[in-house]
C-alpha cells in the first residue's frame, strides 16, 4: 500500500494540511496554573516533527463555571495568548497546523473547588450517572455570559496565531446537553423543538465565528451515537448536524462516539483494545451522506492502513490517530518514507495515556516512555565506550533495556532461558480481547533486532555463562513467577495457577473459583475466559472491584462484558482455606467467613513473587549489574519498560 491519499493535501477555506493524519483534542495534564507549559509545547512539538498535519490542542475552559480543581486550560483571560503562541509557533515551524478547543463540560465535570463540590450548571437540573451531579438550569442572562465567554476564548486563541477552533459538542458536554431532550427539558426558546436545541450552539458558532473572522478555521466535534442510557442516539445525531449542517460558519465536523455522563458511555471517550478498531468510521460515513462539509473522525484508528482505508471509501476526509501517535510520534514520516513496519503500534491498552490522567499524572506510554517526558527523554544518546552488555530475559523489560542500549553504539546479548521473547505478554494476549496486548512484544523485538542486538533463546544463564561472554555490564531483566502460598487443605482440591491454565497445562471444572488478588488484568480474563470456556465461575477479588487497579474505562468495559456471562463477583475477600469442594474466604473489611461451596478448581491469581536468582551472583562479582521489571519488585509492563529505558540509558 503507498498511502497515497492519507498523504494528500486537503484544504479548508485558505488553509491547506500536509497529510490526512491529525491529534485530536485530549488531555494531557500538563499545564500549571491553568496554562499550557514547556511540557506541553514539547509534546506537541514531537508529534509536529513528526510529521502530523494537524494537531488539536486540548479542552480550555472558557468560563469561570467551567472550572475546578482539575488541571485543564484556562483560556478565559489573556494570560494564555502568550504560551499559546510559543505553542503554535513550534508546531507551525514544522508545517503543521494547529487548532484549539474552547470547550464548556456543564454537569458533565467532577466540579471540586478546594476539595468542595462547586454548583455545575447545565440546560436543565438534569442529574447524570457518572459524576452524580444536579445541575442548576442556566438562566438566559448566564446562557448569553457563556456564549459570549466561547467567542472571548475562541479569539485569544486566534490571536496566539492557531490555525482554527473546534467546539466539542461531543461526550455529553454542555452543548450536547442542551441537544439531547432528555436532559435539555426546558420550555423557553432554548428547549422543546430541534430547532430551539441547538439554538445555544448555534449561538456559540455564530459568536465564535464573529470574533474569529473569515480567515480561520470553525469546526465542531460531535458524537454521532453518544451509546449511553438517555444519550443521544445515532438518527437523532444525525437530524441535529443536518440542521447544524446549513450553518455557513461552520466548516467541519468531527465524529466520535461516546457521552462521559454514565459509565457505559466514558468507555467510548479513549476506546480500549477491545473495542473494535476503527468502529466510528461508519458513523462519519454516515454524516458524511448529509453533508457537503468536510468529515473528521477518530476512534481506534491505530494503524495508517485503516486511515488510508476509510479515506479511499470516502468515509472521512480526515483521520484522528491520537495514541497511535501518542505511541509513535514519528509514525506519519515512517510511513511516509515507506518504513510502516517500522511504526510502534498502539496496543489500546490506556494504561499511560488516560490511564495516567485518570491518576492525577501526565500521560505517557507503556511502549514508549519518553513520550510526554520530551524533555526528559527526548534524545538518545551515543555512548562514547563501546562496552559489552548482557541482558537477561526477553521480556518488556529486557527487550526495552536491549534495544535502548543497542541503539546508543553498545554491543549487546539478550538471553532467555525460553524459546520466545515477551514474558507475561504471552499470557496476557491469551485472555478473550487482549490478543492486541501481543503488539508490545512484537513492537519491542523490532526496535532490538533494528539496533542489532544478539539474541540467544533457549539459554539458561549462570555464572559460567556470564564468565564465558566477559560482559562489562550485566542486566537482570528475569521477570517473576506465580506467588502460591500455603493454603491450608490445599492437598484436599484442585488448585491451579493462572500461569497453568493459560498454557493448557491443566484442565479446570465446570465450577470454579479465581482467587483474584491483583484485581486486574489476570482476574477478569480469567473469569471470563473459563466462563466462555462452559465453566460456572466465581471471581473473589482482594478488593474493591473486579479490575479496581484497571483503568476505569478497561475494567468498566470489562465488567459489563462478565455481567452478560454471569460470572459471580465477591469483593472484598482473600483466600483463607479449602476443604474438598468448599472454599473459605475472609472478607477483608472484618475478617468475617465467606463460604463457597460445590467448587471444583481453584484458580490462583495471587500476583508474582521476583524471580532474581542471579542477583547474589551478580553482587558478589565485579560486573557492574543493574535490576529492572518484575525482577526487581513485580508490577506491570509499564515499568518494566521505563526501567529497560532508564538503565540502558545510563549503562
Amino acid at each position: 500500500m503507498n498511502y497515497e491519499t492519507l498523504f494528500s493535501p486537503f484544504s479548508i477555506r485558505h488553509i491547506t494540511f500536509k497529510n490526512r493524519i491529525f491529534s485530536t483534542g485530549h488531555m494531557t495534564r500538563m499545564t500549571q496554573d491553568g496554562l499550557p507549559t514547556e511540557q506541553m509545547l514539547a509534546y506537541h512539538e514531537a508529534r509536529a516533527r513528526g510529521g502530523a498535519g494537524l494537531i488539536i490542542c486540548e479542552a480550555a475552559r472558557v468560563h469561570d463555571s467551567a472550572l475546578s480543581d482539575s488541571p485543564a486550560i484556562d483560556a478565559s483571560t489573556d494570560r494564555c495568548i502568550a504560551p499559546y503562541t510559543r505553542m503554535a509557533q513550534a508546531v507551525h515551524h514544522y508545517g503543521c497546523k494547529m487548532f484549539g478547543q474552547v470547550s464548556h463540560s456543564g454537569r458533565a465535570n467532577d466540579r471540586r473547588r478546594g476539595g468542595l463540590r462547586d454548583v455545575p450548571y447545565s440546560a436543565s437540573a438534569t442529574p447524570d450517572e457518572r459524576f452524580h451531579n444536579v445541575p442548576r438550569q442556566m438562566s438566559g442572562e448566564m446562557i448569553a455570559e457563556v456564549v459570549s465567554a466561547y467567542g472571548s476564548a475562541a479569539k485569544r486563541l486566534i490571536v496566539a496565531t492557531l490555525d482554527g477552533i473546534e467546539i466539542p459538542v461531543s461526550h455529553g458536554l454542555l452543548p450536547a446537553q442542551f441537544l439531547n431532550p432528555r436532559v435539555n427539558c426546558r420550555s423557553d426558546e432554548y428547549g422543546g423543538n430541534l430547532e430551539n436545541r441547538c439554538r445555544f450552539v448555534a449561538e456559540v458558532i455564530r459568536c465564535v465565528r464573529r470574533v474569529i473572522g473569515d480567515e480561520s478555521i470553525l469546526g465542531i466535534r460531535f458524537s454521532i451515537d453518544e451509546l449511553e442510557h438517555g444519550g443521544l442516539e445515532k438518527q437523532e445525531s444525525l437530524a441535529l448536524c443536518e440542521f447544524l449542517s446549513k450553518m455557513p460558519e461552520l466548516d467541519y465536523f468531527n465524529v466520535i462516539a461516546g457521552s462521559m455522563a454514565g459509565l457505559s458511555g466514558s468507555v467510548h471517550v479513549v476506546p480500549p483494545m477491545m473495542i473494535e478498531h476503527a468502529y466510528t468510521a461508519p458513523l462519519a460515513h454516515s454524516l458524511k451522506e448529509i453533508t457537503d462539509k468536510p468529515v473528521f473522525v477518530a476512534g481506534r484508528i491505530n494503524h495508517p492502513q485503516l486511515a488510508e482505508n476509510i479515506l479511499n471509501s470516502a468515509q472521512a476526509d480526515m483521520c484522528g490517530m491520537t495514541r497511535a501517535l501518542i505511541s509513535d510520534s514519528q509514525m506519519p514520516n515512517k510511513v511516509h518514507a515507506g518504513k510502516v513496519e517500522s511504526v510502534r503500534l498502539c496496543i489500546g491498552c490506556n494504561q499511560a495515556c488516560i490511564g495516567h490522567y485518570h491518576l492525577g499524572t501526565s500521560i505517557s506510554c507503556i511502549q514508549n516512555p519518553a513520550s510526554g517526558r520530551e524533555q526528559q527523554l527526548g534524545r538518545v544518546r551515543l555512548v562514547s565506550k563501546t562496552k559489552q552488555i548482557l541482558v537477561v530475559g526477553a521480556g518488556p523489560a529486557g527487550l526495552k533495556a536491549a534495544a535502548t542500549a543497542a541503539e546508543r553504539g553498545h554491543k549487546v546479548m539478550l538471553a532467555e532461558k525460553s524459546s520466545k521473547p515477551g514474558g507475561q505478554v504471552n499470557l496476557a494476549q491469551m485472555l478473550p480481547g487482549r490478543s492486541e496486548f501481543g503488539g508490545l512484544t512484537e513492537n519491542l523485538l523490532r526496535e532490538a533486532q533494528e539496533a542489532g542486538v544478539d539474541f540467544q533463546f533457549n539459554t539458561e544463564v549462570n555464572e559460567a555463562f556470564v564468565s564465558q561472554n566477559n560482559a562489562d555490564s550485566i542486566i537482570l531483566a528475569t521477570g517473576a513467577i506465580p506467588n502460591v502460598p500455603e493454603i491450608p487443605g490445599a492437598e484436599t482440591s484442585q488448585i491451579v495457577t493462572a500461569w497453568e491454565v493459560l498454557r493448557g497445562e491443566v484442565k479446570v471444572g465446570s465450577n470454579v473459583l479465581v482467587a483474584d488478588w491483583g484485581a486486574d488484568w489476570v482476574g477478569l480474563g480469567l473469569a471470563e475466559l473459563l466462563t466462555r470456556n462452559g465453566s460456572s465461575v466465581q471471581l473473589a477479588v482482594n478488593g474493591m472491584m473486579a479490575g479496581y487497579n484497571l483503568q476505569s474505562y478497561v475494567r468498566d468495559q470489562w465488567l459489563g462484558t462478565v455481567f452478560q456471562l454471569g460470572v459471580e463477583i465477591i469483593p472484598y475477600s482473600r483466600l483463607f482455606g479449602v476443604d474438598e469442594s468448599t472454599v473459605y474466604l475472609q472478607h477483608t473489611l472484618n475478617n468475617e467467613p465467606v463460604i463457597c461451596e460445590n467448587v471444583d478448581t481453584v484458580v490462583l491469581a495471587l500476583g508474582h513473587k521476583a524471580e532474581a536468582s542471579l542477583e547474589e551472583y551478580a553482587r558478589r562479582s565485579k560486573i557492574a549489574f543493574h535490576m529492572i521489571g518484575d525482577c526487581l519488585s513485580p508490577r506491570t509492563a509499564e515499568e518494566a519498560v521505563y526501567e529497560g529505558m532508564k538503565i540502558a540509558r545510563a549503562v
